[in-house]
């Protein structure tokens, strides 16, 4: 199907948000979404001309889980793992009648379970086995890839232009995403992402604070396996196990919420 065609065609979409992480939801399991066509997805996630979001996800079927999640980054590409896409992906399945309260479906990084809480996702991640230990910061993949530094002066730090510099000149092509932590005292952390593809700052990044919250750990700057972080966009909290150097039972959870549905003609 050409983008012509289908740009003809009234597509319903949904708007949801996890922390101010904002997504275009698609139920894709009749397969009609231009999979292939980079700048519709970017016209649809754009701020000005189209729906705006970080990124687009659809929903499809999937021969022995309650569905698979396709993710869409900002810019168009097909991208690696989101949490916060993934806890609004299960509250769109539950929405459409796809699941209850309980989820098990695939991504681009492999099989995920959720359960649905009320308004909130408990999302469980990928098992993590290798964190990097530099001098001044730690490198891990979630799902997607991190670059996590503890820092100063959270709020007036320039996420943007530090981010876009470690992301560019330390990652390469491919990248990654780049967070920036400090301690707020009494336990919790608060947390701001420079996000590869959308290539700005974020208000929350699910990967990302999964992310913070095991380099917390892993350099001993927490001692517990429950770790709370705060975003632009709200609160989260990371569980998890630590078993003979591997991360286990990693639980992202936190609040997805829909905010409209529409069409695009």
């Amino acid at each position: 199907m050409s983008f012509y065609t289908f740009a003809k065609m009234e597509v319903s979409f949904y708007k949801y948000q996890g922390t101010g992480n904002d997504f275009v939801m698609i139920d894709n399991r009749i397969s009609r979404f231009p999979k292939e066509d980079i700048e519709f997805v970017k016209k649809l996630c754009d701020r000005r001309f189209g729906i705006g979001a970080d990124g687009l996800i659809l929903l499809e079927e999937h021969p022995s889980l309650d569905f698979r999640m396709i993710y869409y980054n900002a810019d168009g590409n097909l991208s690696s793992m989101c949490g916060n896409g993934g806890r609004c992906i299960v509250k769109f399945a539950k929405q459409l009648g796809v699941i209850g309260d309980l989820a098990k479906f695939e991504a681009v990084d492999g099989i995920h379970e959720a359960t649905v809480v009320d308004d909130r996702v408990l999302l469980r991640m990928t098992d993590v086995k290798n964190i990097i230990v530099s001098e001044n910061h730690t490198f891990l993949d979630t799902g997607s890839p991190h670059h996590v530094e503890l820092v100063e002066d959270l709020k007036n730090f320039n996420v943007k232009i530090n981010g876009a510099s470690i992301r560019h000149t330390t990652y390469g092509t491919e990248g990654a995403n780049v967070n920036f932590v400090e301690n707020n005292g009494e336990g919790v952390f608060s947390v701001r992402t420079y996000e590869r593809g959308v290539e700005d700052e974020t208000l929350s990044c699910g990967t990302g604070v999964t992310a913070v919250a095991l380099s917390l750990f892993e350099t001993k700057n927490v001692t517990s396996n429950t770790v709370t972080l705060e975003t632009l966009g709200g609160m989260l909290t990371v569980r998890f196990d630590h078993d003979n150097g591997v991360y286990k039972n990693i639980y992202l959870e936190g609040p997805a919420t829909f905010v409209y549905k529409g069409t695009w003609i």
